[in-house]
């Protein structure tokens, strides 16, 4: 073949037919992996060659990674890079033949395969638009293989090669980008459809290790509006964080992501400043990046990726968080929106208990538990004389009245139990796991805590009680159980009334 035999010999013609021939093979192949064997398969064609490989240069690490490397057994996957100013060829951006290893060892890396018998090397840049892209190299076990007019044929290729693999990535790039965009669509419309925290949660976290390709992700929610201390509500990778763990957003990282509402990148989270120590057992090695979750012009939290081995995220990578991050906010809001509708449902608006309807659902859950022998009790309090008061005093008094009685039956009650208002001045507790002699004692400190209130216990206020438990012999249904406790409450109010008749004022 022309420019195999030692110093080249091929003519200006020969050398112009085989880069037509490589233009159009490699302008024919659109997939980078293509791309590169079909360099290789061009490249020996015309040029002597035991090994060969394909390296692209990130000058923003100067680094260089082998992409393809072949050898006399064939194609294989290898995992070498290099510091770009390390490689004259990359460094001068000048092709570069080496005649004898044995006389010259600057030759740049080869590659695991390189060995004492190489004796010729051959290597050019690869530079599109001004950009270098990387570098081709081949080398022989035979000296003085390489001359000047295979140099010029290499640089030929490498520069038809620099714009295959451009147009090759950008093709890429774009079904990335098509893929990327359709699946984040997707993810879109399962967060708009999920009115769940915890399912919203859950979606973004596989969403970041679906798209990203990071080996961790985390969601953490502030509790505060000033944003500046996180806890992890949701985590999944093989590096999960615990839920729970707090992150006090302080100095240079509260300025970026709460005040700026910036993403930050840490390329090293072992030896970053940024990162505290009691996180770091967490976190691992690595490389992380974490933009905030912006919920009503303010910072609700952070989503946060991270990668075990050190990488630097690129601007996609952090754009792609950066949109999951925007309809993550937004599924949150709406999420915890309609958590707030759903509580103002089943809440009591001017005393801030539970209400009727509420009742009804916890009733469900504890007439099963009674049935299966738990004891429970319900309890019924009336505020007595409370028309009288409200007539009276006027409703804002009897407002006032009923907000008092009702903080005080919330702050004696067990958080196990509900109390809820049941409806104009009455109230119900249901006390799980308790007896009437429980019930009882629950009762009375409930009055003595009556007797001393600021706003009760000056207009004279009094509450009637009754009080039933849950007996499976005679009762089938807590409104059984309810309309026994109401029963005895208003047997105790006539006999209260009855008492008042008959003692002399």
């Amino acid at each position: 073949m022309p420019g195999k035999e030692s110093g080249g010999g091929t003519s200006i013609g020969e050398r112009y037919r085989v880069l037509l021939d490589v233009g159009r093979t490699l302008a024919a192949t659109l997939n980078s992996q293509d791309v590169y064997a079909a360099i290789h398969r061009e490249t020996i064609r015309v040029l002597e060659a035991s090994g060969f490989y394909v390296s692209l240069y990130d000058p923003s690490r100067d680094l260089a990674r082998i992409v393809f490397c072949a050898d006399r057994q064939g194609v294989r996957t290898v995992a070498v890079s290099y510091r770009g100013s390390d490689s004259e060829v990359l460094s001068s951006r000048e092709a570069r033949v080496i005649t004898d290893l044995a006389d010259d060892p600057s030759v740049l890396p080869l590659g695991p395969d390189e060995s004492d018998d190489t004796r010729s090397a051959i290597s050019a840049p690869m530079i599109h638009k001004g950009r270098l892209v990387g570098a081709l190299a081949a080398h022989t076990d035979r000296p003085s293989a390489y001359g000047e007019e295979d140099l010029a044929l290499l640089q030929g290729i490498a520069d038809i090669a620099a714009v295959a693999i451009d147009n090759a990535h950008t093709v890429e790039e774009l079904d990335r980008r098509r893929a990327e965009a359709e699946q984040i669509e997707e993810i879109g419309r399962a967060l708009a459809g999920s009115l769940d925290t915890k399912e919203v949660l859950d979606l973004v976290i596989s969403a970041v290790l679906d798209v990203v390709e990071v080996d961790g992700a985390g969601v953490w929610l502030c509790d505060d509006p000033s944003g500046v201390v996180a806890r992890v509500a949701a985590s999944g990778g093989e590096i999960a964080l615990p839920v729970g763990l707090e992150w006090d957003l302080d100095g240079v990282l509260a300025g970026q992501l709460v005040e700026a509402k910036q993403p930050v990148l840490v390329d090293d989270l072992a030896a970053s400043p940024l990162i505290p120590a009691h996180l770091r057992e967490y976190l691992e090695a690595g490389s992380g990046a974490g933009v905030p979750l912006v919920v009503g012009g303010g910072t609700a939290g952070i989503l946060t990726a991270g990668s075990r081995s050190l990488r630097s995220f690129s601007p996609d990578d952090t754009a792609v968080l950066q949109r999951l991050a925007a309809q993550a906010s937004v599924a949150l809001e709406n999420a915890r929106l309609h958590s707030h509708l759903q509580a103002l449902s089943l809440t009591d608006p001017l005393t801030g208990l539970p209400n009727r309807r509420r009742l009804q659902m916890h009733l469900d859950k504890e007439v099963a538990a009674a049935r299966r022998g738990r004891p429970v009790v319900v309890v019924v309090f009336d505020i007595d004389d409370f028309k009288h008061y409200n007539d009276t005093l006027g409703h804002i008094t009897g407002d006032d009245i009923l907000r008092a009685f009702a903080q005080i039956l919330d702050e004696t009650n067990r958080a196990m139990n509900l109390v809820v208002r049941y409806g104009g001045d009455e109230f119900i507790s249901i006390l799980s796991d308790s007896d009437r002699k429980g019930a009882q004692l629950y009762v009375d400190r409930l009055r003595e805590r009556v007797a001393v209130d600021p706003i009760l216990s000056p207009l004279g206020i009094s509450v009637s009680t009754g009080m039933a438990e849950f007996d499976s012999s005679t009762m089938r249904t807590m409104e059984d159980l309810i309309r026994a406790a109401d029963t005895e409450m208003y047997r105790a109010k006539a006999e209260r009334r009855a008492h008042k008749r008959s003692t002399p004022s």
